[in-house]
């Protein structure tokens, strides 16, 4: 059984991984890719080419676990490979990504994106107001 808490991290691969990797090439992915430690503790997300399965590598303090789900229809959401930040998902998103869920906005319209987009948009307000203040 998989027991997650706070400080638990769900951490997704944004390159595509062949289902039929198995322990040592996806504890190899995890090291040579994200560049961390398969034996931490956190989940490592892999998906394949056409998001119809995905494989969860953790490692519970005994051994490291696969969990494996394939979709009977649809996909699961799509993790931009442009999105320049490491993906970590909450554990509320990755049971939402598991079910098949859509996560894509996650990466585009996250609250700090909103916010910034937010305050251009009253900077230019302001400006605006201000050059009919002045004609």
């Amino acid at each position: 059984m998989i027991a997650l808490n706070r400080r638990t991290r769900i951490y997704v691969c944004k390159e595509v991984t062949d289902m039929r990797a198995s322990y040592d090439s996806l504890y190899s992915r995890v090291k040579e890719q994200l560049k961390l430690d398969p034996y931490s503790g956190h989940l490592f997300l892999f998906v394949n080419r056409t998001r119809t399965s995905c494989k969860v590598l953790y490692y519970d303090g005994t051994g490291f676990v696969i969990l494996q789900k394939r979709l009977d229809r649809g996909n699961f959401s799509r993790v931009n490979p442009r999105y320049d930040e490491e993906v970590i998902l909450t554990e509320a998103e990755f049971g939402l990504f598991f079910e098949g869920s859509n996560l894509e906005k996650r990466f585009i319209d996250s609250p700090i994106a909103r916010k910034n987009i937010q305050k251009k948009v009253f900077l230019k307000k302001r400006e605006l107001q201000e050059t009919v203040v002045t004609i």
